[in-house]
């Protein structure tokens, strides 16, 4: 596999603490994080100090971080509005890119990370980590042999009962671009193309909601602040594919329904066979005159007094990465593929706006 790759940390935030530095450290005999960048340079500084490199270094402008030759890899880890500028600049600058999801808070700053990459001819992914679940392993090789057919109807869903992040910019439509569409249905969304290997859209038709203020409202995180709030609580799309196949979206961080959480699941309808990623994978279909649900066992048990001990997505997307890295091979996430994401997803926004469909042979 050769040298380890030097890592630079761009944003040493939530995302960066609960995911990607964890899961870069897990692979320590691969990779060293030398370098750590975020605008209060104390976040930077407690970083290196749990996860670095020794002499690992500490910055608050990502610009000089980019300057230093040593460093192999950036991960982008900074609220979705500097997304793009940050990732095309260390292209530039010659490194290859993580970006956690989404990839850029506007479709046209997501296609204008696509031209970068192609420009530089360095590697760009963004953190679909969803993809790496062993459910959706496991399903990408049963649809990739055949089993369902024809896919012609999906359903996505990032629905949680309560759930609305109440720190950080989650709130703020400025830094984020929207809400829970955004955040997390965003990943559904990525699962759903991905499984189905359908990238060419045609037509949404979207819509978005706000629920009354409410400080009482059981959220686990407590009431926010509704000056502060200047996002969706819910978004819907129908979505339709040049292929004629139909996607039906939804997602939330409150919604009143009688399920506590759905997030991220997956149902998909092909003309041979069914499947669904909820609690686990389902496949269903006919068999000899008899409807048939088959129930893979996902654990990784098999030997008494042995539990198993899979990888997190988390770990798995980041091993991917760096054998992609290493190795000179596409990412599992291309960049053209989450760009489709993110047009769909400014689709639906601009739909809800307008109240009427967003037809993409008009863009």
């Amino acid at each position: 596999m050769g040298k380890k790759l030097n890592i630079g940390i761009i944003g040493c935030g939530g995302i960066a603490g609960g995911k990607h530095m964890p899961s870069l450290k897990a692979l320590h005999a691969e990779v060293d994080m030398v370098a750590f960048c975020d605008i209060v340079v104390e976040k930077a500084q407690k970083a290196a100090a749990e996860y670095g490199a020794p002499g690992a270094k500490v910055y608050s402008d990502y610009k000089e971080l980019l300057r230093d030759p040593a460093i192999d890899v950036v991960h982008v880890l900074t609220p979705n509005r500097s997304h793009a500028d940050i990732s095309i600049d260390a292209l530039n600058a010659g490194k290859h890119v993580m970006c956690e999801k989404p990839m850029a808070k506007s479709a046209a700053d997501a296609r204008r990370m696509v031209e970068a990459a192609k420009k530089s001819g360095k590697k760009l992914t963004i953190g679909y980590q969803h993809r790496h679940k062993p459910e959706s392993v496991y399903l990408k090789q049963v649809i990739g042999r055949g089993d369902l057919g024809h896919i012609y109807y999906a359903k996505s869903f990032a629905i949680r009962r309560r759930g609305t992040p109440n720190w950080g910019v989650f709130l703020n439509e400025y830094e984020q671009g929207g809400g829970p569409l955004i955040d997390i249905g965003t990943h559904s969304l990525d699962l759903t193309l991905y499984l189905m290997d359908n990238y060419s859209p045609k037509m949404v038709l979207g819509t978005k909601y706000k629920m009354l203020p409410n400080p009482n409202c059981a959220n686990p995180w407590g009431p926010w602040d509704e000056k502060q709030h200047t996002v969706e609580d819910s978004a819907f799309g129908f979505i339709v594919m040049e292929n004629g196949a139909t996607i039906i979206l939804e997602t939330s961080w409150a919604l009143n329904t009688i399920e506590p959480v759905q997030e991220v699941s997956v149902a998909l309808h092909g003309d041979k066979a069914g499947a669904q990623i909820k609690n686990g994978v389902s496949i269903n279909k006919d068999e000899f005159g008899k409807l048939v649900e088959i129930k893979p066992d996902m654990s990784a048990r098999g030997v008494a007094f042995f539990d198993g001990i899979a990888e997190t997505p988390a770990i798995t997307e980041a091993r991917r990465w760096i054998e992609a890295v290493k190795n000179d091979t596409p990412p599992v996430v291309l960049p053209e593929q989450a760009c489709v994401v993110s047009e769909i997803l400014e689709a639906i926004y601009v739909s809800a706006k307008s109240g009427e469909p967003f037809y993409f042979n008009k863009k």
